[in-house]
Parts: structure tokens; sequence; C-alpha cells
């Protein structure tokens, strides 16, 4: 099924206050908390949403639907973000607008090389930025015509789905200290803690990631980066 196929219906055209109407927009995304804040910002800007959350996943539903738009988490639990984008890139007939995504540090340059159309930097606040980003990497035809109201509105993910973040970081760092999930799950918590403004969690991810690059012990580091994880899940509140 080839999910673009729905702009075929004029009801069902972009307009000015949602200019994302008509579109199917797959997110490969890992995290529940950023998921939800593209599922909001697609709710608010008229687009339908299908969800991966990884490669694996998003295989399947690509060999089923044909989405108008795809954004790619580079960080993923089971291989790179930026070779399906190249995978992507490359395909005949091409998806629409490709984009990736991402907190880290030249992610951005990894994504346009891959062949994405854009980048999406988290954390994901702004539906303005969000639309913005979207609409600058799809084709002319499939842009709203004419001035468009720039309506900004602050997105706020549901508090329970970083709670579900923390307890998927915290059955991978009761698991055998393998190095690629210890990896993982440095980068996985840096990425959600920054996007919930929770600093101190960011900050003891990226302690265990550096000392990781050194190739120093990180027994300590990862010790209390588990407990900040265990406290945020036995807190009454979300975050």
């Amino acid at each position: 099924m080839d999910d673009s196929d729905l702009f075929a219906a004029p009801h069902r055209r972009p307009s000015l206050t949602r200019p994302l109407l008509g579109l199917t927009i797959l997110v490969i995304e890992d995290s529940r908390y950023a998921c939800d804040a593209m599922r909001l910002m697609c709710l608010h800007s008229g687009a339908r949403i299908r969800r991966a959350d990884c490669l694996k996943s998003a295989c399947r539903h690509l060999q089923v639907y044909r989405p108008s738009v795809v954004i790619v988490d580079l960080g993923l639990p089971d291989g790179s973000g930026a070779e399906l984008i190249e995978n992507l890139a490359a395909a005949t007939p091409r998806i629409s607008a490709i984009l990736g995504t991402s907190g880290d540090d030249f992610a951005e340059s990894v994504a346009l090389a891959a062949g994405a159309d854009g980048f999406l930097e988290k954390p994901l606040s702004s539906l303005a930025a969000f639309q913005e980003k979207i609409l600058s990497a799809l084709p002319p035809d499939l842009r709203p015509h004419g001035p468009r109201p720039l309506v900004d509105e602050a997105i706020c993910p549901d508090p329970m789905a970083y709670r579900d973040d923390m307890a998927h970081v915290a059955d991978l760092l009761t698991e055998p200290r393998d190095e690629r999930v210890l990896d993982y799950a440095a980068q996985f918590v840096n990425g959600v803690a920054r996007a919930a403004k929770d600093h101190v969690l960011a900050d003891a991810a990226q302690a265990v990631a550096r000392s990781r690059k050194r190739g120093a012990p990180v027994g300590a580091e990862t010790a209390r980066l588990a407990g900040l994880v265990q406290n945020r899940l036995e807190r009454r509140e979300a975050i």
C-alpha cells in the first residue's frame, strides 16, 4: 500500500492551518517520550503517524506501506539509523521526504551525508519548527500553497512516556554488561533526559559515555546511572 495516495483525495489536501494533512509519517524512534512529542506534533498538524522502535520493525512497516515521510532516529537498538537513511534514499520509488533526528553532536552531518532531506534536532518541542522542517523537505507539489500563518506551540509529551523509557533503561542496566548494550543505554538516556530537561540524569549518562570513549573503567559511573534511573521509577511523579 502506498500511503502517499492519500493526496489524491481533495479533502485530504494540506491546508494553511493543518499543513501536513494527508501525510503519513513513519517515525522510527526507540524513545516513547520523543515519539509522543512527534505524535502530538503530527496530531496538531493533520498528519497520520506510524511508529517503529527499531530497524527490524521499520523494515516490516516499509514492506507493507510506503509512507509520505520517514523520520529516522540515528541511534537505534539494533543498528545505525544512518544505514537505513542511505537505503531509503537510494530506493526507487523514493519516499517523498526522509529526515534524520538525534540529540548527538555531528549527527546532522551524518544524516545528510547518508542522503536525508533534512534533520530534526532533539529535543523536539516547537510545533512550528517541526512543521517547517518537514515542509521544506517535501517536493513543492506536496506543500500547502500561499502564505501560512506561523502559529507556534510548545509541545509537552506525556510524562508517563518518560517513565516507560526509564523502565526500558532499567532493564538494560540489569542485564550482563555487554559493552554495546552499555553504549546504547548511555546514548538513549542522554537523549531522553535532555528532552525532558532532566540535567542530572543527562550528566550521568554523559559521564558513562566519556569513560567508555577513554577506555576507562565505568563501574562507578554505571552504578550511579542505574541508581538515578531507579530513583525516577520509584518517584510518585513521572518526571
